[in-house]
């Protein structure tokens, strides 16, 4: 090509200025040289590099390579981005790939409750929507928040050696019920004392997770919490994974799962992979939705629970997630592959290992669903546990804040930080 562009401009001056049989000669030569069709290549030469005077001293000089840029007539409108952005809002500001998978149905669902107004055709053109397009038309509402947070996990000794290790790279089972769990502390930065703790349990087949407050990590509480969270679980438990601390590994949970067969396994200490599964939803469903406040009362643990109910039902009904397929790494560069976006919902309903009671009962529960609704109510709580946060003393604030001088600050501000709270 770029030898084509350098023949044409090369003889394009030349053959205009050539008398008409010499004409004929350069442009069988160029068409001979480049493979233009002939009409084309007369144009080509007659139009390439030739110079306009528009006005005294202003000259235009022609390029046969450009083309006059066309204007695409837009596809979505503003009705469209605006019905877009109600829907991302209400789905938790997922990214274009999960958006674009769960559209048909919560757009349905809004529908059909009255809490989107959009005609047909805006519509039809949220179904027909791309990822990439969803991205490209949220990019200036989108904002991110890069949250960290303190381990707070001391290593049980007891049974240590007793219970297997499974690590990240052996799970490979495609049958619900085998559940990663964790606990995620509500201390505000300040570990002194007891405060609230959520017992995080996640399906590693169908990615359906539950969450449950607990008043401390005693693994008394733990242990309460876990039999509850099982109670409400639609898929029967086969086995628990946990890391190494000391309200998991302990002689009550072992029994337990003696008595009732279930497989127990722990990962490596030191290695958040070995449970990959529930550390995501330690940070998308409870450190996003509930923050890094302390709570250590009984109304902050109460209002917990009622959150994580309507969670509950948000997260698995209504936020399509991928799960990673494999992962090839050629030399430095890892491709990552993922499956379709779905909701936990929609796996369970996938899974044969089910039964169909229980996911006939899933889909009048679906059924029953106002996803605004549900979101109005989610923040709601989220405001009162706002309010009943505990707020550190005078003490605490000069601890924080001189380990703060002394720690890099984050790219990122923290989200309902103990520390910005008082400030």
């Amino acid at each position: 090509m770029q030898e084509c562009k350098t023949v044409t401009k090369a003889l394009a001056d030349q053959f205009r200025r050539a008398r008409k049989k010499d004409k004929g000669r350069i442009l069988a030569e160029f068409v001979e040289a480049t493979g233009y069709n002939r009409s084309y290549a007369t144009w080509l030469l007659r139009n390439h590099g030739r110079r306009v005077e528009v006005k005294p001293g202003v000259v235009i000089e022609g390029s046969a390579s450009k083309r006059p840029g066309q204007r695409r007539e837009r596809r979505y409108g503003a009705d469209v981005v605006k019905a877009l952005i109600t829907v991302w809002k209400l789905l938790d500001c997922i990214n274009g790939k999960r958006l674009a998978a769960a559209l048909p149905d919560v757009v349905a669902n809004l529908v059909a409750h009255k809490e989107l107004k959009a005609t047909r055709a805006v519509q039809r053109k949220l179904m027909a929507i791309s990822p990439a397009t969803i991205d490209r038309l949220l990019q200036g509402e989108r904002k991110r928040y890069v949250l960290k947070s303190r381990a707070r996990t001391k290593p049980g000794t007891l049974l240590k050696h007793q219970i297997p290790i499974r690590t990240f790279s052996d799970w490979d089972n495609t049958r619900p019920g085998f559940i990663e769990m964790d606990l995620v502390g509500h201390d505000g930065g300040v570990a002194s004392g007891e405060y609230c703790q959520t017992l995080d349990m996640t399906d590693v087949a169908t990615g359906w997770s539950e969450q449950y407050a607990v008043l401390s990590k005693a693994q008394s509480h733990v242990f309460a919490a876990l039999v509850e969270v099982r109670r409400r679980l639609p898929v029967p438990l086969l086995g628990l994974h946990s890391d190494n601390g000391g309200e998991f590994i302990n002689d009550q949970l072992q029994r337990y799962c003696v008595e009732q067969d279930l497989t127990f396994t722990r990962g490596r200490p030191y290695r958040k992979n070995d449970t990959c599964h529930v550390e995501e939803k330690n940070w998308s469903v409870v450190r996003r939705n509930v923050g890094y406040a302390r709570f250590d009362t009984e109304a902050a643990h109460a209002v917990l629970n009622a959150l994580y109910r309507d969670l509950r039902d948000y997260v698995n009904f209504f936020l399509p997630c991928m799960k990673l397929k494999e992962k090839v790494r050629v030399g430095a560069r890892v491709t990552r592959r993922y499956d379709k976006a779905k909701t936990p919902y929609q796996r369970v309903l996938d899974s044969a290992q089910v039964r169909a009671t229980v996911k006939r009962q899933l889909r009048v529960r679906r059924a029953q669903l106002n996803l605004a609704e549900l979101k109005r109510r989610i923040e709601q709580l989220q405001r009162r546990l706002d309010q009943l946060a505990a707020r550190p003393t005078a003490h605490q604030l000069k601890t924080l804040t001189e380990k703060a001088a002394k720690t890099p600050a984050p790219h990122h501000p923290w989200r309902r930080s103990a520390l910005a709270r008082s400030a």
